[in-house]
């Protein structure tokens, strides 16, 4: 194949300023990308094929460009560039750096990323796509293939911006990836818009969380030919969620469908009911769909959760299994779940596992979705394997009473032994510890 640019070959743009080309990444259906050396930053070039750069595809990234990323996850692009003699254009936009994984990795198992990275790397995405929305801007093309994510840590970076349109515009083109497009776009009764967007969205998450496509059960595995016109059928005139409580006749297959057969029990009820209204209600009626705010607000939820039973393994803590008189047992040993202790703040409630990290949004009034800044983390005891204390990262000092009365301040880089019915003042919020 006949490449725009060779490996190393020094390029001087239309203004004048040098370009290295320093490596090929890959291609997709609408150009090349380069690893490219440009006044002295390593960047990423997108180099649209001839029939792609069009004048209207170059004024739309012009005007990403003007308005600014909407959050620094975006891999946004931040110059157009056009080259002597080249008859198409290209535009700059930060490298991915090589520790972020492409979900596909995920879905093959080339990385295995715990419950608590793959619930934040959700919470990111819902959060990222609420701050674009705010801006009025459509995404229009969330899939897998377009973000990109931290196996450890669950950061994300999001890719492919340059399909990014006011919601007022519905000329790019561009109508999604098959398999996540919301029906309505499917069946050409509308175009890419906020909606199309949150339905997307949730099938992004539901992908992440289950590790399989919430509308492939019995009904897709016996299509004989998928051809488009059963595609549409399935994602766009009869779209039946595979655990709809009411319709049962798409239910997951055993032994064809056994990713979604094995997660859907593990997760919380609150985080199935949303899947559930969202691909029930939420396929036939836009408007009934799943905001990035609730999602960002459950999955916060499910990451506080989080409790590791006696045989290792991460589990999901129910509360509402609690206010039914139910235990929680574990997925893999079916023990029944004591979380060590749990920490309530306001109506939240974190289950505080060895290692168990608070952030802005735990410690602080206002709400920040950031997972770089560690405010507090649960410790071992130095001297006692078998108590855990809670340590201060934090500027703020702590205030802690104990149950028995006891006062305590607890500065920058010290911590306390977790025990039942100790108060904490925070500064801007208070908490109460609960044990078992």
């Amino acid at each position: 194949m006949h490449r725009s640019f060779k490996d190393n070959q020094r390029v001087i743009t239309s203004s004048g300023k040098s370009l290295n080309i320093v490596k090929f990444l890959g291609s997709g259906g609408q150009g090349e990308v380069y690893e490219v050396n440009y006044e002295g930053r390593r960047l990423a070039l997108k180099w649209y094929f001839i029939q792609t750069g069009t004048q209207n595809q170059k004024t739309m990234i012009e005007r990403l460009v003007k308005l600014g990323k909407p959050d620094e996850r975006f891999l946004w692009p931040v110059d157009v560039l056009t080259v002597h003699k080249k008859k198409s254009f290209g535009y700059l936009m930060p490298l991915r750096p090589f520790q972020f994984s492409n979900i596909v990795d995920l879905m093959k198992r080339r990385v295995e990323p715990s419950f608590d990275s793959v619930i934040t790397a959700c919470i990111q995405l819902a959060d990222s796509f609420y701050k674009l929305h705010q801006k009025d801007l459509c995404y229009r093309d969330i899939s897998f293939g377009n973000f990109f994510f931290h196996a450890r840590t669950g950061d994300i970076l999001i890719c492919d911006n340059d399909n990014v349109t006011p919601t007022s515009i519905d000329h790019s083109g561009v109508l999604g990836t098959p398999r996540f497009m919301a029906p309505e776009v499917v069946l050409g009764k509308s175009k890419p818009n906020m909606s199309s967007d949150l339905f997307s969205l949730s099938v992004l998450i539901f992908y992440m969380l289950m590790m399989h496509h919430p509308l492939e059960g019995k009904l897709e595995k016996n299509i004989k030919c998928f051809d488009l016109p059963a595609m549409t059928k399935l994602y766009g005139e009869r779209p039946v969620f595979i655990f709809d409580p009411i319709n049962s006749i798409n239910r997951p297959v055993p032994g064809y469908h056994d990713n979604a057969i094995a997660f859907w029990p593990i997760y919380t009820e609150r985080i199935r009911e949303l899947f559930v209204h969202t691909f029930t209600k939420g396929s036939r009626i836009p408007n009934q769909r799943i905001s990035e705010k609730v999602w960002r607000e459950v999955l916060i939820e499910l990451k506080n959760s989080i409790t590791v039973c006696e045989c290792g393994m991460e589990n999901f803590y129910d509360i509402q299994k609690l206010k039914q008189n139910q235990h929680n047992r574990c997925w893999h040993c079916n023990r029944v779940l004591y979380p060590a202790s749990r920490l309530k703040i306001n109506n939240e409630v974190i289950i505080l596992n060895l290692n168990t990290k608070l952030y802005g949004h735990h410690l602080m009034a206002q709400e920040k979705y950031r997972f770089k800044k560690i405010l507090a983390e649960v410790v071992p005891h130095p001297l006692i394997p078998e108590r855990t204390g809670l340590k201060n990262l934090s500027r703020v000092p702590w205030k802690v009473r104990t149950k028995l009365g006891k006062s305590l301040s607890i500065d920058f880089g010290k911590s306390f032994t977790i025990e039942d019915g100790t108060s904490i003042d925070f500064g801007e919020v208070t908490g109460m510890i609960r044990k078992g």
